[in-house]
C-alpha cells in the first residue's frame, strides 16, 4: 500500500537534515507538498540537500550553523521564518554525533562532543525555535535512537546524551502543551545506508546479522521514519504528544541487545579495547 500525505502550505524545518535520516525526513516532507529548510554544520551539504530538494519540486533553502552555538542556531531559525514568511509548522531536530568507544577509550572532551551535539544541541533548537513555532498547531519531532533505552558497550556516551532528548521532548510536552504544541521522539531502528549503520555494523556480516535480528526481517529505509514523521505531524497525531516512537520493525524488543553485543566483540578485537 502506497501511503501519502498532504503538507501543501506547511512550512518544516528539519536540523540535521542534510544526510541520512534526516535528509529522508526532509524528502518526505518536500514530496508531500511542504515548504522545506534543512540546516546541518558544512554549506557543502546544505548546498546539495536544497538542490536535491528543489528537483523533487519543493520550495527550499537552508543554513549552515552548528547546533552547539545557541546564537548560530537561532539566527538559523529567524532565517528561516524570514523564508517561510510565516511560522514553522513541523519542527524536526535530528543532529547527532556518534563513534563506537568504551568509556576508558574515550577523553573527556570527547564524550562532551557527543553530549553537546546531541543534548545540547536539542536544548538550543528546542529553545530557539519555540517563538517561531505555530501556535496552536506546530509538531515537534526529536530524533533519538535505541541507545535511550537500551544500554550498548561502546555507546555510553550516545546512551546518555540520547535518554536526556527523550526526556526532554517528555517535559516539553507538558511544558508546551499550553501553547497546543505537539513534542514527539521518533527512534529509528537500523536504517539501510546511513552513516550510524555503518558505524555500528562495519562489516557485511554483522550487518546481515542486525537484519536477522529484526523481527520484522529487514532494514528499515529512510522513507519509514519520514512516514512515522509525517503521521505524527498530521491530523490523524493530533492528539500525540509526549510519545517516544520506536520505528524499528520490532528490533528494540530482543534483537538490538545481542546483535549489538557480538558487534562489541568484534570492535575489541579490531581496537584492542576489550574490558
Amino acid at each position: 500500500m502506497t501511503m501519502t500525505f498532504d503538507f501543501s502550505g506547511k512550512n518544516v524545518f528539519v536540523a540535521g537534515g542534510t544526510s541520512g535520516i534526516n535528509f529522508g525526513v526532509a524528502q518526505g516532507f518536500a514530496r508531500w507538498g511542504a515548504k522545506v529548510v534543512v540546516a546541518s554544520r558544512k554549506q557543502d551539504k546544505v548546498d546539495a540537500a536544497v538542490q536535491g530538494l528543489k528537483d523533487l519540486g519543493a520550495e527550499a533553502t537552508g543554513f549552515a550553523f552548528d547546533v552547539r552555538d545557541y546564537e548560530a542556531v537561532a539566527a538559523g531559525l529567524k532565517g528561516a521564518v524570514d523564508f517561510f514568511g510565516g511560522s514553522i509548522d513541523v519542527l524536526i531536530s535530528g543532529a547527532a554525533g556518534n563513534f563506537p568507544a568504551r568509556l576508558m577509550g574515550m577523553s573527556p572532551n570527547a564524550i562532551k562532543s557527543v553530549v553537546d551535539i546531541d543534548l545540547l544541541g536539542t536544548f538550543h533548537v528546542m529553545r530557539a525555535a519555540h517563538e517561531h513555532l505555530t501556535q496552536p498547531g506546530a509538531s515537534v519531532i526529536n530524533i533519538s535512537a535505541p541507545q535511550a533505552y537500551l544500554p550498548m558497550a561502546y555507546q555510553a556516551h550516545v546512551c546518555a546524551a540520547k535518554a536526556g532528548v527523550d526526556m526532554v521532548t517528555r517535559t516539553l510536552a507538558i511544558e508546551w502543551g499550553g501553547d497546543g504544541i505537539r513534542v514527539n521522539s521518533i527512534v529509528p531502528g537500523p536504517i539501510a545506508g546511513t552513516e550510524g549503520m555503518a558505524r555500528l555494523a562495519p562489516t557485511p556480516d554483522i550487518l546481515s546479522a542486525v537484519e536477522k535480528s529484526v523481527p520484522l526481517g529487514r532494514l528499515g529505509q529512510t522513507d519509514d521514519i519520514a512516514k512515522a514523521a509525517a503521521m505524527l505531524s498530521s491530523d490523524a497525531g493530533a492528539y500525540i504528544s509526549g510519545v517516544v516512537l520506536p520505528v524499528d520493525g520490532g528490533w528494540s524488543q530482543e534483537g538490538a541487545t545481542s546483535v549489538m553485543s557480538k558487534a562489541a566483540k568484534f570492535m575489541d578485537k579490531m581496537t584492542g579495547q576489550g574490558s
